[in-house]
């Protein structure tokens, strides 16, 4: 099933005013543009990852060494997208430990 823009559409389900930033745990879907299956394939209903695949994987438990602030939950990279939990544990925007990369400027 090739991705229909006019048919495939969603709205957000972001809740207005509330502020993102702050900690909690947050469900998160990444998609590949154009849904190509760039990170594996499904053979005999085994997923067997592509070289992005692997790297996204890679990416994914480097990055409480990465953001402070940050810790992992459940993860799985799927052909064409990724489904994770992030929990932000601490957010203080000026001061503190922050889910920013480590050593950036926080504003």
């Amino acid at each position: 099933m090739s991705f229909a823009p006019e048919s495939h559409h969603r709205k957000s389900i972001r809740l207005k005013g509330y502020d993102y930033t702050q900690a909690g745990a947050y469900y998160v879907t990444i998609c590949v543009q154009n849904r190509l299956c760039l990170f594996g394939s499904i053979s005999e209903s085994v997923f067997i990852p592509s070289a992005a695949g692997i790297m996204i994987k890679a990416v994914w438990k480097e990055m409480p060494f990465n953001y402070e602030g940050l810790e992992l939950g459940a993860f799985v990279v799927m052909p064409n997208h990724i489904h994770a939990i992030i929990n932000i544990i601490d957010s203080y925007v000026g001061a503190g430990p922050c889910a920013c990369p480590a050593g950036s400027a926080q504003t």
